[in-house]
């Protein structure tokens, strides 16, 4: 069971783009008025389903041997709590639950037809129920999460290589990146087509193979378009907003871009799977600073890539390659 008072806890290092106003000492440095706090990771050392080591590891990349209950490669992850959240598992093929440390399968997973070669996002479409997709299925599936039921969302649904997903909270609509078209597809509860936005190219408000998205409580979505290396914000009614980031090598650019989401005070954050990394940038996309770097310690993430940030701003990232999930949390000095 997490213990949020024992183990290592230590205040995370903000490398800021405005180191001058800083003041550190070791593993810790303030920047400005924020902070933000390793809190623990799934599995937690001395778990049963712990991650192995890094020979292990490797060896599982090249030879893609399963073995037993154990997290292989997680990539995305929803959570209600610290201690209770949805990991996605595209080593594993499935999505696990996990509650005061104890993980299972949903019975949905183990009676299905269906088998999951692409697994790629997930979003709650309710506090029971989640959507997620597939990106070689080019469908969108629901979970029940008391029922433990599984099964498509909408038999006439057909999509071009589906990868994110967010449920709107204001207009009850439903966003799916469509990857290969280019594009986003946006549907009702029930799965009606409202709109498309969006088309190849490198425009304001086209996009280059579009990933990731993440949808704020105020309707605004935040797209990934990765291969134009660059965040497009669109409004709850699919106009763009703003458009920011380039490519590059060092703070503030993209290189991989994998994960997106926001705190509550509406800051951006962004994995990178290259950088090994979590970017924060304001609302007008500014670089704020980042934190992480390649490794296997507490805060160091081996390419990471979905990310989750809740209510009480718990960061949940999926620490891929380094089989974990890793909780963080946003703490701002008045």
């Amino acid at each position: 069971m997490m213990k949020f008072g024992m183990g290592l806890l230590f205040f995370f290092v903000l490398q800021s783009a405005m180191a001058q106003r800083t003041s550190s000492v070791q593993n810790n440095l303030v920047t400005d008025n924020i902070l933000i706090q390793w809190i623990n990771q799934y599995p937690s050392p001395g778990n049963k389903n712990t991650h192995r080591s890094f020979f292990e590891q490797v060896a599982r990349i090249v030879f893609g041997k399963k073995s037993g209950l154990n997290i292989r490669k997680p990539n995305a992850v929803l959570a209600k709590s610290p201690i209770s959240y949805t990991i996605m598992d595209q080593g594993n093929e499935v999505l696990f639950n996990v509650e005061n440390e104890e993980m299972r399968i949903p019975k949905g997973f183990k009676k299905t037809k269906f088998y999951f070669p692409s697994l790629v996002s997930m979003c709650y479409l309710s506090s029971t129920l989640v959507l997620f997709t597939d990106s070689k299925l080019n469908q969108l599936f629901l979970l029940d999460q008391v029922r433990e039921t599984l099964g498509l969302f909408n038999t006439d649904i057909i999509l071009n290589q589906p990868t994110g997903i967010a449920y709107s909270v204001l207009s009850n609509e439903i966003w799916v990146v469509e990857t290969g078209a280019h594009r986003i597809q946006i549907f009702t509860e029930k799965g009606a087509l409202v709109k498309t936005i969006g088309g190849r190219g490198s425009e304001p408000g086209e996009f280059n193979y579009p990933t990731a998205i993440w949808i704020d409580k105020n309707g605004k979505a935040y797209i990934i378009d990765s291969m134009n290396f660059r965040i497009q914000v669109f409004d709850s009614a699919g106009k763009l907003v703003s458009v920011f980031g380039e490519p590059g090598d060092a703070s503030g650019y993209f290189a991989r871009p994998k994960g997106i989401a926001t705190d509550s005070f509406g800051n951006i954050y962004i994995t990178d799977a290259l950088f090994h990394t979590v970017q924060i940038f304001d609302l007008s996309g500014n670089y704020l600073y980042n934190f992480g770097e390649q490794g296997r310690g507490n805060g160091q993430f081996w390419m990471p890539s979905g990310i989750f940030i809740d209510e009480n701003n718990f960061i949940y990232i999926a620490d891929s390659y380094n089989s974990r999930i890793q909780v963080f949390q946003l703490n701002k000095n008045e």
